[in-house]
């Protein structure tokens, strides 16, 4: 009952998000914010650990494909392919929602606990719509970029890695990365990275926006909000993989 509970609350909290807002030029400035604080801020991070998850998958690939009759090539080829259905969707959504996710709910949580949002409310404004639809636009914005940024960097570091560790040559590297390629599966993965986008900024939203207490329960929710949004993650990658591979 509490799942059924939580689930139609937070269906009218998303009601009430993408009712009509009031003023549309002062979330355009809003949406502005939320895209450079959620999104680019995210650009680093995101670089450094795609570029470092390139080269460990390449050379991951290289010490357990010790077969002669394995082609070279098959290399790149495992490499790109891991980064494009796997990890620069899902694996890189799991860390947003660690990073941005505890953000969004931290940040709304002691907005309420504060009592700023039923400042709000008894002003008029539709605190639900104005706190968090730009924050919802902008992570599903940005999610595309970064997963397309996180394919690139990777494929760069296994090609850094690999040379370097003198397990496979640039050419057989680079042969394996444009051999076969699906463009289904970058369509595929950018569309998971959609519903991805839209669970970490929602959930952990809902989470913030329906807390109650202090300081200890806006950093219990904001836990709270990660492991849930990670298992709703995992939970949907699930599901569209069986549907959009049936």
């Amino acid at each position: 009952m509490k799942f059924f509970f939580h689930l139609g609350q937070y269906m009218l909290l998303m009601k009430k998000v993408f009712s009509k807002p009031e003023k549309g030029r002062i979330y355009w400035r809003q949406l502005l914010v939320e895209i450079e604080k959620l999104g680019i801020d995210s650009i680093g991070i995101v670089v450094i650990i795609s570029v470092f998850m390139g080269g460990i998958i390449t050379l991951q690939l290289t010490y357990n494909l010790t077969n002669p009759f394995m082609p070279s090539y098959l290399i790149g080829l495992g490499n790109r392919d891991t980064l494009i259905l796997e990890f620069s969707s899902t694996v890189l959504s799991l860390m947003l929602a660690g990073k941005v996710g505890a953000n969004i709910a931290t940040e709304i949580g002691s907005m309420r606990i504060t009592e700023q949002i039923d400042s709000m409310e008894i002003m008029g404004v539709n605190s639900a719509s104005f706190l968090i639809l730009p924050k919802i636009i902008a992570v599903v914005f940005v999610s595309p970029m970064l997963f397309i940024l996180s394919i690139a960097t990777g494929l760069v570091g296994g090609l850094i890695a690999g040379p370097m560790a003198g397990v496979v040559t640039t050419a057989q590297y680079l042969n394996g990365v444009t051999y076969a390629f699906v463009p289904y599966y970058v369509t595929f993965s950018g569309l998971k990275t959609l519903v991805f986008g839209f669970l970490i900024a929602s959930v952990p939203a809902y989470k913030g926006y329906f807390v109650d207490g202090g300081a200890l329960e806006v950093g219990k929710v904001s836990t709270q909000s990660v492991v849930t949004t990670s298992i709703l993650i995992l939970f949907f990658d699930l599901i569209l993989t069986q549907i959009f591979f049936k």
